[in-house]
């Protein structure tokens, strides 16, 4: 079953995502070279105190796996789910921040890709399709559509433009919890899958490659690189359904759809 929040629910969802999508901000403005991942992790934190929220990410467990950032920072050919270190952020990374908060046990989840001064221009394209696959994405997140076609709308961003979406991670439906229903892949069918219903809240987040589709895992049991090291692109959303356009709950003013 895919939860539909009613307008109270959904009142709280958009409080969260605020809460989340400022707090990126304010990470995004402190990414300069020199910094290590570790400062960039302790200072979002501290951000989420001050805010009165709890990290969505620190303490998640898979099986035996427990994730011990605050946020996920993921450099280059890491695709997502990196865990902040000692490593310094030079000039010319790629860095991805994906930020997920608490707040009234209601979850914002939003993320972006910084480049870190002048980067190549294939990298600099590779950012630009991954934003305007998501502005495409929540494009087609209307009632009465059906899931495939955010999916297959991604997908198809990326082949025209010679990339290769990532298929073994996928966004999600969020509420009170991190990942709920349904899944959302980067790739599929227009016309396939469940139809989009008002209320539903959903976490849409291509992530796009210059290369290969293909990843690995490290040893760290969480970070997802690519599989040739070439470099990786996320981006995301958190989309409220509604009887009219959909709104985007962790909009930042910059990706708002015209």
């Amino acid at each position: 079953m895919i939860p539909i929040k009613n307008p109270k629910e959904a009142e709280k969802m958009r409080l969260a995502c605020r809460v989340a999508s400022d707090i990126l901000d304010r990470v995004v403005a402190i990414i300069r070279p020199g910094i290590t991942t570790k400062e960039v992790d302790e200072a979002a934190a501290e951000m989420m105190q001050e805010a009165g929220v709890k990290s969505a990410f620190l303490g998640y467990r898979i099986g035996h796996r427990v994730y011990p950032g605050n946020i996920c920072i993921s450099l280059n050919d890491e695709v997502i789910h990196g865990i902040a270190s000692q490593r310094r952020i030079q000039y010319g990374d790629i860095v991805k921040l994906d930020i997920g908060v608490i707040r009234e046990g209601w979850i914002g989840d939003t993320a972006t890709t910084v480049p870190v001064g002048i980067i190549d221009e294939r990298t600099e394209r590779l950012l630009r399709v991954t934003e305007r696959a998501l502005e495409r994405a929540i494009g087609m997140a209307h009632q009465g559509r059906r899931l495939g076609d955010i999916s297959a709308e991604i997908e198809e961003e990326a082949t025209r433009n010679q990339l290769n979406v990532v298929r073994e991670f996928v966004g999600h439906g969020v509420g009170r919890k991190l990942h709920e229903e349904p899944q959302i892949p980067n790739y599929g069918k227009r016309g396939s899958g469940p139809r989009l219903k008002a209320g539903m809240t959903l976490a849409i987040e291509p992530m796009i490659n210059l290369g290969t589709g293909a990843v690995r895992l490290l040893d760290d049991g969480w970070t997802a690189c690519t599989a040739d090291g070439m470099p990786s692109a996320h981006f995301e959303h958190t989309v409220l359904i509604t009887n009219e356009e959909p709104e985007i709950l962790t909009w930042r003013g910059k990706t708002q759809l015209k």
